[in-house]
């Protein structure tokens, strides 16, 4: 899902690519963990992730309570889980890229490794989360696009609630 997002989002549609498949020319992006790290990456962090806690449990919260000095424990800690190797991948019968593949995979054994640029990229991230969970009367399970919602607040427009595009908090 994520190699999905990041490659939709990072190439510019065009009159010339509108509608590409984005085929790829061999399988070696199934292999390529730099790759599919800088992937998850730039998905976790993408204004299009609008992943909301206020919909249900969020399994995307890349940082443990004590890297963001969290008020309270986090009701679900997948993705941390899942960064440092910890959590394994099922596959099913219904396996969207792999349906005759069969098996439990585990991650990597000692956790993902990012590059020097999606390390600046978490860097980054988690001093927002720091600064976010530094407030007063905050979700403490809030997503990417949870906070970036209580910093930038939400206008009506026809009916609709819509985040702002313009920042008005200094340090966001």
């Amino acid at each position: 899902m994520c190699m999905y997002v990041a490659i939709r989002h990072c190439i510019e549609a065009d009159w010339l690519n509108d509608r590409d498949q984005f085929l790829y020319p061999n399988d070696g992006w199934k292999t390529d963990t730099e790759f599919q790290n800088d992937c998850l990456a730039f998905t976790l962090f993408h204004g299009q992730n609008r992943i909301s806690s206020t919909n249900g449990v969020n399994h995307w919260i890349p940082f443990t309570e004590n890297e963001v000095d969290a008020q309270d424990k986090f009701n679900n800690r997948f993705m941390t889980d899942f960064i440092n190797g910890k959590s394994k991948i099922e596959k099913t019968d219904n396996d969207l890229f792999s349906a005759t593949e069969k098996g439990t995979h585990a991650s990597t054994p000692l956790g993902r490794r990012f590059l020097p640029d999606a390390q600046n990229v978490f860097n980054a991230g988690r001093e927002l989360w720091r600064y976010f969970h530094a407030q007063t009367n905050v979700n403490v399970n809030a997503s990417l696009y949870d906070i970036r919602e209580h910093f930038q607040g939400r206008n009506d427009k026809q009916g609709k609630r819509i985040l702002n595009n313009i920042l008005t908090h200094f340090k966001y």
